[in-house]
């Protein structure tokens, strides 16, 4: 006899069936009674999460080792409470590492490649503790990093941006918990950007309670550098644009018409069922123009560019999302038109090269030959530019970033564990990116994810917005729900069943 799948199981299209009246219920008990009935201590991870990710910026972006102590401590924490709560629940994590092998197997290896190298390792130590050892007449316990503590805070910064990866991959299999992480996280940066606006416009982009001199009407919010921010921003757009999209399809017409007509509609839906998330958009991306940071922007376009060509992928057979790009690209053209006058001037006056930049990764490249298999040691970029730089860049610059994230992470790591590094999250945003084009139902996580990756991947070419700590961490928990929902949710990726079982939700 043919076997039927239950109606919550059904793939969702516009021409679907209404779902049983058991299924609307929970939506109608609100998000949060939604949330709680799922299960409570999931819940108040969920929004011990949010909270942190909230936090995270206040502190001059989380750049600042204060508040790196306190990320290290809280979010690593929200994990062991998460972890204590399965173990004395006796139940499965809802994703489990096998789903992730290959990307953990990286990570893992890159953790002990880290320690080995802030390890008192005297047979590969670098030359240059001999050096200290003979100039201060003592010996000194070397290693195969140049500064051993610098690395271990490098290491505690790497753990804290995994700990909210893997915190945010269980909390969000359930498309509620995604959605829901995924919309707080568009708040959070709409009031960041709109802090920054006001700061830019009465306070010259000072920053209240902190030792931040004015930038003049550059928006930098609680940054210290604008270009910083502007990842942050960019991720905000990157969410806000996931969110929207699928909105013009929830309520699509289903009587014939012209196409202007279903057009029309379509624009109609997503704005009535979205005008909080436009209104935070419209607030992030004028604050992302307000950074004129060309990088910056052109990375946003370029992102918001391949989330809207996946979701065109996605519903092309029937013209699906042609309402929401079209409301989309309306939109962004509409406040570039209004306030996209900065960047514009400024790309034109200076073009997109930077001498001093370049020569940077000249120099850099130079290091990294010089030692390719061991590095440096993780972090220590500060420490070792001083030993390579030349003429070539003013003397007046200071250089404590590379401006390029791959570089600093091979010049620390070596080629191998720094091709293992970046391997492991390209491997993450290519799961997303299949996610996201090929699934029929909550495809806005996957989407967001493989957007933020992108933007982040493409600024992280000229410039270090990833390495600070509030990008890195909210970043984090944008791909760990990503990677949770680029899943169908008809398959189960709990560790705790077995056999026949692994073909049910759960």
């Amino acid at each position: 006899m043919e076997k039927r799948l239950l109606p919550e199981f059904a793939p969702w299209s516009p021409e679907a069936p209404p779902q049983p009246a058991a299924s609307r219920a929970e939506p109608a008990l609100g998000p949060f009674a939604a949330l709680w009935a799922e299960g409570g201590l999931d819940a108040l991870l969920l929004l011990g999460l949010i909270a942190g990710l909230a936090w995270a910026p206040f502190w001059l972006g989380g750049n600042r080792l204060p508040a790196w102590g306190v990320n290290g401590l809280y979010f690593p924490g929200l994990v062991l409470l998460f972890e204590l709560g399965v173990l004395f629940a006796g139940r499965g994590h809802p994703v489990s590492i096998a789903t992730i092998a290959g990307p953990a197997a990286l990570f893992g290896a890159t953790l002990l490649w880290i320690v080995f190298q802030a390890s008192p390792i005297a047979p590969l130590a670098h030359p240059i503790w001999g050096m200290a050892s003979q100039m201060l007449e003592q010996t000194l316990e070397g290693g195969v990093s140049v500064d051993r503590g610098q690395t271990l805070v490098a290491l505690l910064r790497l753990t804290t941006a995994a700990s909210v990866f893997w915190l945010a991959l269980q909390l969000s299999r359930r498309a509620l918990r995604a959605h829901l992480l995924l919309e707080a996280v568009a708040v959070i940066i709409a009031a960041y950007a709109a802090y920054g606006l006001v700061l830019s416009a009465f306070f010259s982009a000072a920053i209240p309670f902190f030792d931040a001199p004015a930038q003049g009407l550059f928006v930098r919010s609680t940054f210290v550098n604008r270009n910083n921010f502007a990842t942050y921003a960019g991720l905000g757009l990157m969410t806000t644009l996931a969110l929207i999209v699928p909105l013009a399809d929830r309520d699509a017409p289903t009587r014939p018409g012209s196409r202007a007509y279903r057009l029309a509609k379509r624009i109609e839906a997503a704005g009535l069922r979205g005008w909080l998330l436009l209104a935070a958009g419209f607030v992030i991306f004028v604050a992302l123009l307000g950074t004129v940071s060309r990088g910056g922007i052109l990375a946003a376009m370029l992102g918001a560019c391949a989330l809207l060509a996946v979701a065109h992928a996605r519903g092309r057979r029937r013209g699906e999302s042609a309402g929401a790009i079209a409301l989309v690209l309306a939109g962004l053209g509409a406040t570039i038109l209004f306030f996209g006058d900065l960047i514009v001037g400024r790309l034109l006056a200076s073009g997109l090269d930077d001498g001093s930049r370049l020569a940077v990764f000249s120099i850099t490249l130079r290091a990294i030959l010089d030692t390719p298999l061991l590095g440096y040691g993780y972090g220590v970029f500060a420490d070792v530019f001083p030993l390579y730089r030349d003429r070539s860049i003013p003397t007046e610059d200071i250089w404590d970033k590379a401006h390029n994230a791959y570089l600093e992470v091979f010049l620390g790591l070596g080629l191998v564990f720094g091709t293992a590094l970046v391997g492991a999250l390209v491997w993450l945003a290519a799961k997303c990116f299949i996610g996201a084009a090929s699934r029929r139902r909550a495809p806005a996580p996957a989407a967001a994810a493989a957007a933020c990756s992108l933007l982040v991947g493409v600024h992280a070419l000229v410039d270090f917005g990833v390495q600070i700590e509030a990008v890195a961490l909210t970043f984090m928990a944008i791909l760990g729900a990503g990677v949770a929902q680029a899943e169908s949710s008809r398959r189960c990726l709990s560790d705790r069943p077995r056999g026949r079982e692994r073909n049910i939700r759960c």
